[in-house]
């Protein structure tokens, strides 16, 4: 992590933990907003305009919370309008690295090796961690956010002027049922994984790996009467939200974080819908298994001889229903 500008090597992974060895998720730095006029967005700050090629985006294809925007960029055709970059997988004793590894690239914008290099141009004195996804704003060479939940948002309404407007992720008249099972996705399966993973105590990863089958559980169930996404026919944040966990489940959660209760294989609804959400136009191209494997197989903390597995193949590899 960055303590005032300088990168310092005392950081773990796992972030931090609470009394009862309960991981804990550090709240993202940069929130602010990029709106179609650059009218003030919902932090009540100035907003930065939505413009064609004003902005990147700082990606890794192992993260799930990075391969959420990547999934809404591909959904509302932004391809020509927000510009990506991909780092190196494998997490280093300075964190994401630029190069390095087949399909990651070194950064268009600067000579920068690592992406807290990026932070510092954003901040000199930065203090925190160096997370992705970052979106970039290039004319005034600044983070503008690196929220997840905030950039899929942002991509979903600011830049429609550009977009495909068939596609609406947050549609109002689903918000405030969207937002439940948003909140019922990330406690208890998006983050349940890594507090499982990153549980240092017994009580602590029990809690939590009952928690992220009861949510599997549950979305199998909401599912069971063959709706083609949570919400009926209309794709939604909420199934990113789920998908990317989903896609990740077997090759990373099951094994490395120790969520082997059952497999994704195990749920036929689930597994029916992560391949129909694979088949969407764009969505196959954010993700690659190789890197999602190199990237959660190269934490020391739970994997310290650096061993990848060979299984599962490329892909959601369970049996199409």
């Amino acid at each position: 992590m960055l303590v005032n500008g300088q990168w310092t090597s005392d950081w773990h992974p796992s972030q931090s933990e609470d009394s009862d060895g309960r991981f804990e998720r550090q709240p993202s730095t940069f929130r602010h907003w990029v709106t179609p006029n650059g009218d003030a967005g919902p932090d009540g700050a100035h907003g930065f305009k939505a413009e064609a090629g004003r902005y990147h985006l700082y990606v890794a294809l192992t993260c799930p919370w990075a391969s959420r925007a990547l999934m809404v960029r591909k959904l509302k055709r932004l391809d020509e309008v927000l510009s990506v970059s991909v780092v190196d997988p494998r997490l280093t004793n300075r964190g994401w690295r630029f190069g390095g590894y087949p399909g990651a690239e070194a950064d268009p914008y600067s000579d920068s090796n690592h992406l807290h290099e990026i932070y510092t141009r954003a901040n000199p004195n930065y203090t925190g961690r160096v997370t992705v996804p970052v979106l970039w704003d290039r004319q005034h060479k600044t983070i503008v956010n690196n929220e997840s939940a905030d950039i899929v948002r942002i991509l979903n309404g600011a830049f429609d002027a550009f977009a495909d407007t068939s596609v609406d992720l947050y549609p109002e008249a689903l918000r405030s049922e969207i937002d439940e099972v948003d909140e019922q996705l990330y406690d208890g399966l998006n983050n349940g994984v890594y507090r499982a993973g990153f549980a240092s105590t017994q009580e602590a990863y029990n809690e939590a790996v009952i928690s992220v089958f009861e949510t599997l559980d549950s979305m199998e169930t909401r599912l069971a009467d063959d709706r083609r996404f949570l919400f009926g026919e209309h794709l939604t944040e909420s199934d990113v939200r789920l998908f990317v966990t989903l896609v990740r489940f077997d090759a990373a959660y099951h094994g490395l974080f120790k969520c082997n209760i059952r497999q994704l294989a195990d749920y036929k609804y689930l597994t029916a819908y992560a391949h129909r959400i694979l088949d969407l136009p764009g969505i196959a191209e954010t993700v690659n298994m190789d890197h999602i494997k190199a990237g959660y197989y190269s934490i020391a903390a739970l994997n310290p001889n650096g061993i990848v597995p060979i299984g599962p193949l490329p892909g959601i590899t369970a049996t199409r229903h």
